[in-house]
């Protein structure tokens, strides 16, 4: 082989094959682009998953059909909704972290839950922020205390009041092992000085019907539990917020319940695997604030009690190492552990 033949660059378009102007700007544009530019104009070119760390039914779930259903009329390709659950979400979030970073496996769960996992599990096999590629928020609510119509608690103070008079007696349900209700109810109690029985379940579908069937004494929902407190089938006690909520109207703040110096919020993210092309990043965040802002889906949304938070990646980067931060510290303080 020749000198000239090892160092032959590669073809470019002549100017007989280029049909005019325009076509031949084109293809000398995209030559000279970087591959993952040119991935990202192509995106999607087949369906994408949003894997969801909850059994069917749940609030994660319920956000995650409603995105994805407006995500496939923007992508033009099919977008599906896969659930992974169990293990505190970390089977779900393991699944994505391992996936190809290509941009068609997408992973949408709370940040609070994400973040808590990387000081509640030691052996994780991925770390919770630097195997992800953060998209972009989605929503933000409050968490709801809620106990049975018949429950004699009436308010978060009786509640604590009885909670006081028999240490671990009352039950709790939450989502599961280290999800952020459980983390939420311990940070409550350990605040009250009171103690509290653990029930943890596979998602927030299984713990709301223990609740529903009065197996439970109460638990912390995220606004999953919205339909049921509008049909008089549960009783809002409080929000875990340090404020009131007009997606939850006439139900008190921790402070205005009793408790002050609680604030911990809900919210939903998208995430994709770390080192998916930071244009695919974008395409994907510019699409979703795009249809998030449609009447449409946020009269969706707001009906089950999220309010639409959208932001780009690097707001929901920084939000997770802040929140990795702040729950590594909450799990000290507070000595939660996985059962």
């Amino acid at each position: 082989m020749t000198a000239a033949k090892r160092h032959a660059a590669p073809a470019r378009p002549g100017r007989r094959a280029c049909l005019g102007w325009t076509a031949c700007a084109a293809a000398l544009l995209a030559a000279a682009l970087p591959a993952s530019a040119v991935h990202a104009q192509e995106y999607p070119a087949k369906p994408v998953r949003i894997i969801v760390p909850f059994p069917p039914g749940g609030s994660t779930d319920v956000a995650a059909r409603i995105l994805a259903a407006k995500l496939a009329e923007s992508f033009r390709q099919p977008v599906y909704v896969e659930n992974k659950p169990g293990a505190g979400t970390t089977i779900g979030a393991a699944y994505v972290a391992s996936a190809a970073p290509d941009g068609y496996t997408l992973y949408m769960t709370g940040p609070v839950t994400h973040a808590s996992s990387q000081a509640l599990y030691k052996k994780l096999s991925y770390d919770a922020l630097r195997s992800f590629a953060p998209v972009g928020n989605i929503t933000a609510s409050p968490f709801i205390v809620v106990v049975h119509p018949s429950s004699p608690a009436k308010t978060l103070n009786d509640l604590i009041t009885a909670a006081r008079k028999q240490p671990g007696r009352l039950s709790y349900a939450s989502s599961g092992n280290g999800a952020a209700p459980h983390l939420a109810t311990e940070i409550i109690a350990k605040a009250a000085k009171v103690d509290f029985t653990h029930i943890p379940f596979k998602g927030v579908g299984p713990a709301l019907v223990a609740l529903l069937g009065n197996q439970v004494d109460f638990m912390i929902s995220d606004v999953a539990v919205m339909p049921q407190i509008r049909e008089g089938k549960l009783r809002a006690l409080a929000l875990t917020t340090a404020e009131a909520s007009p997606l939850v109207p006439g139900v008190p703040s921790m402070a205005q319940a009793g408790v002050p110096n609680v604030d911990l919020g809900a919210s939903l993210a998208v995430f994709a695997p770390a080192g998916t092309p930071a244009p695919v990043v974008a395409r994907i965040n510019a699409t979703m604030n795009r249809v998030l802002e449609d009447a449409d889906i946020r009269q969706k949304f707001e009906a089950q009690g999220f309010e639409v938070k959208t932001g780009t990646p690097e707001d929901l980067g920084r939000l997770m190492a802040q929140e990795i931060q702040r729950y590594g510290e909450i799990v000290r303080q507070t000595g939660i552990s996985i059962d």
